[in-house]
């Protein structure tokens, strides 16, 4: 296409309008986190209660997410896409005005329903407007959204819960919210809609069923002290049991929610299972940063908020470049380099100790940026390459959805395991303070501290909590690079699509 081609600004304008739906939808992933603790005083609500507007969110979105697929088959793409910016926006605005904890969870909850196909639904469209040798350029794009919108959200949330209040962290969601629907409508054009399609109720039951009670269990399970809590094991029997009937149902019924030819194109299903670790390191680092930075270093929370924020602008400049290499390098070679950028920066995180500088958080930020970016635009290039195109609306949406699920598991995984490394470290170092000590007994009679009283032995022990806790962190971060690592030969599986001739365009601009 020569530059300045109508076709070309077409696509511009439809790129602006699905990223602005993108990154309303991202920014919601983790910009109320940051308020939960003034919404509580405002709520009068307890800390289990008030994780109820995080739980609400998450859980309907993963179960709403599935269904991306055939109700843009049924009712047409364009026509969900703007029901669904529409719903959010106002679900956001009504959490903003919300008076109870009753009404902002239930608020939340049409929030997650309405904002579940925003993502995949912005992803497809992007696919299906650009050629395909354009894809790389589309999905870098596409990221930018997707990835920077989590990581910079704590820090929009702290900037607007600091500086005006915590019911701007959902306001600020109308002006994209306006500005996306008019784009859509002006520019976005309509699929084909297959009224022959029926709607599998069973398998959709089966699999919202198994997501939710998934998502509970994953939630709830720290507080709840995992197994020995009878809630999460009926949750996690119920997701078992209900995810084994729906694979038998979908490889069973004659029209199942989901084909399970989708899974015959290789690099869609490897795909699957790489954008599942992604969710794991993408938003389990972030998990465990704040509290980092604020309980053990005594940043406060704006101040964490403008130390994570170069991450998001590394990922940026990576999505920027693989853009302009798209068609020139080989995918598998720019996810090899994201793997060992994610995987040095993991490894400088695992040397932190209090005494780090703020440049050592944005350097190896900015670090972990620029490898997440190059991992995540080439993936879900190549996921997408091989598969038919009236596969795209159900792929997008479970691509989404399993990279949701990854980062659940990771950041339940990596909570859960720093609190019980903390308690095992605090033991482990709790035997090195005894009377044959020296390091004690110098401390001792330097006057540092005083043995012979409470207040002396409270500030040992608070010494020992904080060294534990440091070194559960780094703990945590081994274990993501160890992650990280581990997808490596995956590379391997993955293969590079024959070449299209130039020009070939998509039946959305047909």
């Amino acid at each position: 296409m020569n530059a300045g081609h109508p076709e070309d600004a077409h696509r511009g304008l439809v790129t602006v309008s699905v990223m602005l739906a993108t990154i309303m939808q991202a920014l919601d992933t983790t910009i109320a986190n940051v308020a939960l603790p003034h919404m509580q005083g405002s709520m009068s609500a307890t800390q289990d209660q008030i994780s109820w507007v995080l739980t609400s969110y998450i859980v309907a979105a993963a179960i709403f997410m599935p269904l991306t697929g055939f109700l843009t088959a049924r009712f047409g793409r364009k026509r969900i896409f703007m029901w669904a910016v529409v719903g959010f926006t106002i679900a956001s605005m009504m959490c903003g005005a919300a008076q109870s904890l009753t009404q902002i969870v239930l608020f939340r909850l049409l929030q997650g329903v309405f904002g579940a196909s925003l993502v995949p639904l912005s992803q497809s469209v992007l696919l299906d407007t650009y050629p395909r040798e354009q894809h790389g350029s589309a999905m870098a794009l596409w990221g930018v959204g997707v990835m920077v919108g989590p990581i910079l959200g704590p820090t929009l949330g702290g900037w607007l819960t600091e500086y005006y209040n915590w019911r701007w962290v959902f306001y600020i969601n109308l002006p994209f919210g306006l500005l996306a629907w008019s784009g859509l409508a002006a520019y976005v054009r309509e699929t084909e809609i297959d009224r022959s399609r029926r709607f599998d109720l069973l398998g959709f039951a089966f699999l919202s069923i198994s997501i939710g009670a998934l998502q509970m269990m994953l939630d709830r399970g720290e507080s709840l002290d995992w197994f020995s809590s009878r809630e999460v094991v009926i949750e996690a029997m119920l997701a078992g049991l209900c995810f084994y009937l729906f694979v038998a149902h979908i490889f069973t019924d004659e029209h199942p929610f989901i084909e399970p030819s989708l899974f015959k194109d290789r690099n869609f299903s490897v795909g699957l299972i790489f954008i599942f670790i992604i969710g794991i390191i993408l938003l389990a680092t972030m998990a465990l940063l704040p509290p980092f930075l604020q309980n053990l270093m005594g940043y406060p929370v704006i101040d964490v908020g403008y130390l994570l924020a170069p991450r998001g602008v590394g990922t940026m400049i990576a999505m920027m470049v693989v853009g302009k290499l798209s068609g020139k390098v080989d995918v598998r070679y720019k996810i090899f380099l994201g793997l060992m950028l994610t995987s040095l920066s993991l490894w400088e995180m695992t040397h932190f100790n209090t005494d780090i500088t703020g440049w050592d958080v944005v350097r190896t930020g900015i670090t972990q940026g620029l490898g997440l970016g190059f991992i995540f635009v080439p993936l879900s290039t190549i996921t997408f390459s091989t598969l038919a195109p009236r596969y795209r609306n159900e792929g997008t949406s479970l691509f989404s959805l399993v990279r949701n699920i990854g980062s659940s598991i990771g950041i339940s995984v990596v909570i859960t395991m720093l609190s019980q490394n903390l308690q095992a470290n605090h033991a482990a170092l709790a035997d090195y303070i005894n009377p044959f000590s020296l390091a004690l007994r110098q401390a001792a009679e330097s006057g540092a501290v005083n043995l012979n009283s409470a207040q002396g032995l409270a500030m040992i022990n608070a010494e020992v909590t904080k060294q534990a806790a440091t070194l559960a962190y780094l703990q945590d971060f081994r274990l993501m690079m160890w992650i990280t690592l581990a997808a490596l030969p995956l590379i391997f599986l993955l293969k590079t699509p024959l070449k299209k001739a130039p020009g070939e365009v998509h039946a959305a601009l047909d």
